[in-house]
Formats: C-alpha cells, structure tokens, sequence
C-alpha cells in the first residue's frame, strides 16, 4: 500500500539511508521544511491526518479541494490521491474529466513541480542554453544512464532548436553510492559542464568535494515523481515521457504550448 502510492518511506532506494550515513554533512540532502498545517476540523485537517496516519514521516507537497466533490486533493511524491472530506477513503488514480477529455489530477501536480523547481536556484544546475532560449526544461539526469548520455551526445541539438537544458542531479544508486560520488565530483568540478560531458562519456572525472546540492536534488526528484533518468519537466511542470530526441522535445513543446497547458519561455 505503501509502495503503491510512492510515500516517502517508499521512494528512497533501499540502500540510500544506509548509504547517507557516508556522506559527509555538506553532501547530505537540507530537507527541513514546514510540514503542511491544517485547521482543526476542516476536510484539509483530516485529509492530512489520514495520510500520515499510513505514514507518520510522509512529507505533503499540497492539500485542495478536489474537481471530485465531497474529496480533497492531496499531492505526495508527485502523486495526486483523494481523500474523502470525512477522512474515511482514498482514491489512487488519475481524476479524467470525460466530457472535457482532460486528467484533472495533472493541475494539482504539475503546480506542485514548478513550486518545486523554483526553489532550486540557478546556481545550482548546469546549463546548457542557446543565447535566446525559446523553451527551458529542467531535466533529471543520472552520468551512467543510457538515455541520459543519448540526451546529452545532442546537446548541441537541443539548443539549436531553441530549448535550453538545466540538468539536476539524481544519482539513481543513492545517496552515499559510487555513482552519488561522482555526480558530486562533476558538480564540484572548477567547470562542471565540461565534467559533465566527460562523465558522460564514461571519462574519469576528478574527485571533488564542496558544498553541494546532489542529495537535495534527489530528494528533489522523488516528491515530483521521478519514476526513471532522464526526467524531462517544462517551465510549467508538465512531466515529458522519458527521453525525447530534439525533434520530439521541439515538437511536444510546441504541442503543449499551442493548446495552453505549457508556455514559451516569457510567455
């Protein structure tokens, strides 16, 4: 039950909390955040409760009214689940509006994501952009994944298209492993976008340490429901379909943006 609708205690991998135990205090993730507060009382209040009532530890991203009446809409791990007002039931699963073929439960989420995301500032991602981006996505990306070394072998690409890539880290191993290691290596790097390239193409890159963001960023991608690298998410929270080459970035964008559900960059 857990597992299935990804709270927290599920989404780590099984060797990340053993692993975090290696990492040194400038590595490890800063997730001190208020936790949601609720009126006593209220359809939110016990929504919340029944939640943490599955998992004391859960972290909530959003309580809402729900599109469903008589639920609230409740966002965890990058998940929406409804709980009924009264506390008593919960629903998992998409909220698809049939007569206006669209899946509600994406709003709630995707607000979520960009709330999110801009928490991370600039300064912590590497990016790669042309001078006038027309689209900027932020992209989840692990140095030993397969499609994260094809997304970036077309770098150049992307940009030429217009779209500009601010990477985030997610070491798919956890935190504390071998592969978290060298993510932090590459962010600690004098130029991390050239040890990112390095890394990528299975370069050795040199050990580094420093004040580094690599486990908030993995903590980052499992409340926004990072499911596999390369995680692709636009500037309005829209999550892609895994790996996308240029032209079918290009063209999903466009599609999002001509039918309002994503924007140029500026717009």
């Amino acid at each position: 039950m857990l597992c299935a609708v990804s709270l927290s205690a599920c989404a780590q991998a099984p060797t990340a909390a053993a692993d975090e135990a290696e990492a040194g205090p400038a590595d490890t993730a800063d997730t001190a955040e208020a936790r949601i507060v609720t009126e006593p009382g209220t359809p939110e209040d016990r929504a919340r409760q029944a939640i943490e009532s599955i998992n004391p530890e859960i972290r909530i991203d959003a309580i809402a009214a729900s599109p469903l009446a008589g639920f609230q809409e409740v966002i965890v791990g990058g998940q929406a689940l409804y709980v009924s007002d009264d506390g008593k039931y919960l629903i998992q699963g998409s909220l698809f509006d049939i007569g206006a073929k669209r899946d509600l439960s994406q709003a709630g989420v995707n607000a979520v994501r960009r709330r999110l995301l801009a928490s991370v500032p600039a300064s912590e991602r590497i990016v790669f952009a042309p001078p006038n981006p027309k689209y900027t996505v932020s992209v989840f990306t692990d140095v030993e994944c397969g499609y994260c070394r094809r997304l970036h072998q077309d770098i150049a690409e992307y940009n030429k298209r217009g779209i500009a890539i601010e990477y985030l880290a997610f070491p798919r191993m956890g935190v504390g492993s071998p592969d978290y290691r060298e993510m932090v290596s590459v962010w600690c790097a004098d130029d991390p976008r050239k040890a990112l390239t390095e890394a990528k193409e299975g370069k050795k890159v040199r050990e580094a340490t420093c004040d580094n963001p690599v486990a908030r960023h993995y903590d980052l991608g499992q409340r926004v429901g990072l499911t596999g690298t390369p995680m692709i998410v636009t500037a309005d929270g829209v999550a892609m379909p895994g790996y996308l080459p240029p032209d079918a970035l290009l063209s999903a964008l466009r599609e999002l943006e001509a039918s309002g559900q994503g924007a140029a960059n500026g717009g």
